[in-house]
């Protein structure tokens, strides 16, 4: 039988480059592919874009731990993202420190890292692009 996945897809207007950049840097995340706009062999399937969107991202795979994140710039010049929040398990303390850290450059935090009765180590922030994040550390039988 197949394996059925849920893979998010972030539409980021215009600076998914950016958001690449940063979660690259800060959660890992491995560029797996990315095409732009100005790529698309049927360009008549742009006629919808922004002027200037030529350059920007129209499709990226992400890979993140085990996770596969999908992003584009969409073909809108605003967006939001609301309803959801990715949820990110880190393997320490120190690794969630770090990602909550550049996640929240920019951003907001909602509830900062702290211990919990579920783990060692939670919070919950938005990100400079309006990406609602739950940073983890999930504790194992080790780690008790």
């Amino acid at each position: 039988m197949p394996t059925t996945l849920i893979q998010p897809y972030l539409f980021f207007a215009g600076r998914c480059e950016e958001a690449i950049d940063l979660y690259a840097r800060v959660i890992g995340a491995e560029i797996l592919g990315i095409m732009y706009h100005r790529d698309n062999p049927a360009p008549q399937a742009d006629t919808n874009l922004p002027p200037g969107f030529e350059d920007k991202v129209m499709h990226a795979t992400l890979k993140v731990g085990g996770s596969t994140l999908m992003v584009s710039d969409g073909c809108e010049t605003q967006g939001s993202f609301s309803g959801f929040q990715l949820s990110i398990a880190m393997e320490n303390k120190e690794k969630a420190r770090l990602a909550f850290e550049g996640l929240a450059e920019g951003g907001s935090v909602q509830l900062p890292l702290s211990e919990t009765f579920w783990s060692p180590c939670f919070g919950m922030l938005r990100d400079r692009f309006g990406v609602n994040w739950m940073i983890t550390v999930q504790e194992t039988p080790s780690s008790k």
